[in-house]
């Protein structure tokens, strides 16, 4: 990013419930696996409901460095074609900046018997190691190396196998997915990863002509083909966006309809909602959100889907320093998911931290002051408590948030928050 982006930030006023409706985009943990399956045809694909946030275009750019074309077609349509694929060696310079750009691994061991990444980078949460990727790759025939700063996976020919994750990584689901496609023979991947993005990845290959069952649960089972074509596919809606959502209508006694939303993919975070004491009502491609009274306090475990999302524990962490008693929140996924509450403390919150577990004592009254976005949910969770705090908060650092959130301070102001965009020449 350049030296403006990271000017940026955000000015909140709080105390203004939210009302109105919005539109949800679509997923980006969805989007960017479907960007690197394009990377197994020489045929044309084309994604719809495809947000513009800053991921997709660090994605688009590792794709053509690989020698692929991607062009906008349209706001939310993305067209890709990789018939022209010159190299196997995915950039550092842009692997480190997203971690999703190590998908490119599995679709180019699969279609060219050879494949090569440093470490990814993206956000720091804490480990995350490609260790599953790595040994499922070898498990369906690639030796593994090391040469300087990459891993580089190759193949005179992949078979598929039986394969145990030692634990549900969706990414690493997602990539073994793409290497056992055309692998040689049945590959079963067991303790998969049941994430609705993961079963949107497994349909897009199944429009190319994979022959995939089991997607969304733990148990995966893939027949190899010989070849993919190309597909035209739309992307699911951000589950993660409209939980973000969701949360703020809470945390700010609003009463907000959010549209183009799978509520059955929220099943955890609607559950702990109502425990809270808030209003929720699913309909037809909508969730509407109403603040009906105070927030009770309650418990809250991040784990893999169908659990509670990680991706939602900051902002879920930050609306139970508003509700009444002792919440305790424990993040079963990333080790280092907690570090926002440093910043949370500055507004105000009685938070205690104790490993991987948070002792939330409320309601406190948040009281703006100036913040710092550490990744991309504290940087959500950090905008959800501006709009509870009194005065002005002013969250920094807010690229983090562009990478995973398409317009959310137009889609808040739509809403009734007081929110701005400033610095970086902007103002």
């Amino acid at each position: 990013m350049s030296s403006k982006d990271t000017e940026h930030r955000f000015s909140i006023r709080g105390g203004n419930p939210l009302s109105g409706t919005v539109r949800i985009s679509g997923a980006k943990n969805a989007v960017l696996p479907a960007m690197a399956a394009s990377l197994l045809t020489q045929e044309d694909c084309l994604l719809e409901n495809v947000p513009r946030i800053a991921d997709i275009e660090i994605m688009a750019d590792v794709l053509r460095a690989l020698g692929a074309s991607v062009e906008w077609r349209g706001h939310s349509s993305l067209w890709l074609n990789a018939a022209n694929v010159r190299t196997v060696v995915a950039p550092s310079e842009l692997v480190v900046r997203n971690r999703a750009s190590f998908l490119v691994m599995g679709p180019l061991l699969g279609r060219f018997g050879e494949a090569a990444s440093c470490p990814p980078g993206g956000d720091v949460i804490g480990q995350r190691p490609i260790d599953v990727h790595l040994a499922g790759f070898r498990a369906l025939g690639a030796d593994l190396s090391r040469r300087e700063d990459k891993y580089w996976a190759q193949a005179k020919e992949l078979h598929g196998a039986r394969i145990f994750m030692d634990y549900p990584s969706n990414m690493g689901t997602e990539n073994l997915l793409m290497a056992a496609v055309l692998a040689r023979g049945r590959t079963v991947i067991k303790n998969a990863a049941a994430e609705p993005e993961v079963c949107c990845l497994a349909a897009l290959l199944n429009d190319m002509g994979a022959r995939i069952t089991g997607a969304g649960t733990n148990t995966i089972e893939v027949e190899g083909v010989p070849a993919l074509h190309g597909a035209s596919h739309t992307l699911i809606p951000d589950r993660i966006e409209a939980g973000t959502f969701a949360l703020a209508a809470a945390i700010t006694g609003g009463d907000v309809t959010v549209e183009a939303v799978n509520s059955d993919h929220l099943d955890s975070l609607l559950w702990k909602l109502v425990e809270a004491g808030v209003e929720v009502t699913p309909g037809d491609g909508t969730l509407r959100v109403r603040a009906a009274g105070p927030l009770s306090a309650t418990n809250v475990q991040a784990l893999p889907y169908p659990g509670f999302a990680t991706d939602l524990q900051s902002a879920m962490g930050t609306l139970l320093t508003q509700a009444r008693g002792v919440s305790v929140l424990y993040e079963r996924v990333y080790d280092n998911r907690l570090l926002y509450v440093s910043e949370l403390r500055k507004l105000g919150a009685e938070i205690v931290v104790a490993g991987q577990t948070a002792i939330i004592s409320g309601p406190t009254a948040l009281v703006g002051t100036g913040v710092r976005a550490l990744d991309i949910r504290s940087g959500a969770a950090l905008v959800l408590a501006g709009l509870a705090a009194s005065g002005t908060t002013e969250v920094a650092d807010v690229w983090h948030l562009e990478r995973g959130y398409e317009h959310i301070e137009t889609k808040l102001h739509k809403l009734g928050a007081h929110i701005r965009r400033i610095g970086g020449g902007k103002e």
